[in-house]
C-alpha cells in the first residue's frame, strides 16, 4: 500500500510448468529445477538437448529465468549413474560439491545455458554454496565455457548475472563476503530451515521440530537480506516459505525483493501483499525477531 514493489516468481521444474507460470501471472521464474532434465533421461542430457531446453523456456517466459545449475544426490538419484552409499546424503556428494568434480557434466550445462541466455533474460544459480571459494570455483569454469564457446565460434551470452542459493548456514554466516561477488541470492528455506535446527526435513518424527518459524532460521533470512542489500543487490526466496501467507508480511517487513512459489499460489500471495504496508511490516518483523520460542513468533503473526 505504500508503493514497496516485491517480485513474485514462479518455482519450475519444466516446460508445463513454465506455461503454468505464465497463466498464473508470474513476473519470471525464481527457480527452474534443471535437475528434471537429468532425472528424466537415461543418460546425462547433451549440451544441444540442454540448450533446446533452456531456449524453449526463455522464449516462452519472456521474463527473468533464474535456472538452478545441476541439484542431484541428497534425496535425488539418477538413473544411470550409481552414487556411493552415504550415512548423511543431505551432507554428502551433491549439487556444487558433484558438479564441481564432475567438471565435464557441468561445463556441458553450463555452455548450454551461455548459448540459450542469448534468446532470454537468464540467470544462472549455483546451489548449495558454502564458501566464496566455491563460488569463485563455479565462475571460473563458466569462464573456461566462454572461452570454449568463442574458440566453436557458437553464439552465447558474455556477460550473464550468477547467483547462489543461500541454503547453509555456511553462506548465513559469510553471507557479506558473498554478496560482494555475486549478483544475486536466492533463499532456499527448505534445505537452510533443516541445517540451522539439525533436523532431517523427511523424518515424520521432526515434523514439529522442522518448522522455518523458528527463530534461528528467521534470523538467518534477516542477516541474509540485510547482507545482500548492504552490498547492494536483490535477495529472493524460493524455499516453501516464500508462498506461505502467514509468512508473506514477516518477509515483506525483512525486506525481500522476491518472492518465488508455486506458480498456484501467485494469484493469494500478490492479492495479500497489496493489501499490507511495508513500513508497518517493518516494526512487525523488528518484533517477531527479537521472539525467543516459536509461540511467540506465531502469537505475533496471528498464526
Amino acid at each position: 500500500t505504500d508503493g514497496r514493489r516485491v517480485h513474485l516468481y514462479a518455482n519450475v521444474g519444466g516446460l508445463k510448468d513454465i506455461e503454468l507460470a505464465v497463466k498464473h501471472g508470474a513476473e519470471g521464474v525464481g527457480l527452474f529445477r534443471s535437475e528434471f532434465l537429468y532425472m528424466e533421461s537415461s543418460r546425462f542430457p547433451t549440451e544441444q538437448e540442454q540448450f533446446e531446453i533452456y531456449k524453449k523456456a526463455a522464449e516462452i517466459l519472456k521474463k527473468p529465468l533464474t535456472i538452478r545449475t545441476l541439484d542431484i544426490g541428497g534425496d535425488k538419484a539418477l538413473p544411470y549413474y550409481k552414487f556411493e552409499k552415504e550415512e548423511n546424503p543431505f551432507l554428502g556428494w551433491r549439487a556444487i560439491r558433484f558438479c564441481l568434480d564432475m567438471r565435464d557434466v557441468f561445463k556441458t550445462q553450463l555452455k548450454a545455458l551461455l548459448r540459450a541466455a542469448a534468446y532470454g533474460d537468464i540467470r544462472i544459480m549455483y546451489p548449495m554454496i558454502v564458501s566464496v571459494e566455491e563460488f569463485r570455483k563455479a565462475n571460473q569454469l563458466l569462464e573456461e565455457c566462454k572461452q570454449e564457446l568463442k574458440e566453436r565460434g557458437v553464439l552465447f551470452r558474455e556477460s550473464i548475472q550468477t547467483g547462489i542459493m543461500v541454503e547453509t548456514p555456511a553462506a548465513v554466516l559469510m553471507a557479506e563476503e558473498l554478496a560482494k561477488e555475486v549478483d544475486f541470492f536466492s533463499i532456499g528455506t527448505n534445505d537452510l530451515t533443516q541445517y540451522i535446527l539439525a533436523a532431517d526435513r523427511g523424518n515424520q518424527k521432526l515434523t514439529k521440530l522442522y518448522d522455518p518459524f523458528y527463530p534461528a532460521v528467521l534470523r538467518a533470512v534477516a542477516q541474509v537480506i540485510q547482507a545482500g542489500h548492504k552490498a547492494g543487490i536483490e535477495v529472493g526466496m524460493c524455499g516453501e516459505f516464500a508462498g506461505d501467507e502467514g509468512a508473506v508480511p514477516l518477509l515483506v517487513g525483512m525486506g525481500l525483493d522476491e518472492c518465488s512459489m508455486v506458480s498456484s499460489e501467485i494469484a493469494a500471495v500478490r492479492y495479500q501483499i497489496r493489501g499490507i504496508s511495508a513500513e508497518q511490516m517493518k516494526h512487525l518483523a523488528e518484533r517477531v525477531l527479537a521472539a525467543v520460542t516459536v509461540k511467540e513468533v506465531k502469537q505475533l503473526l496471528e498464526r
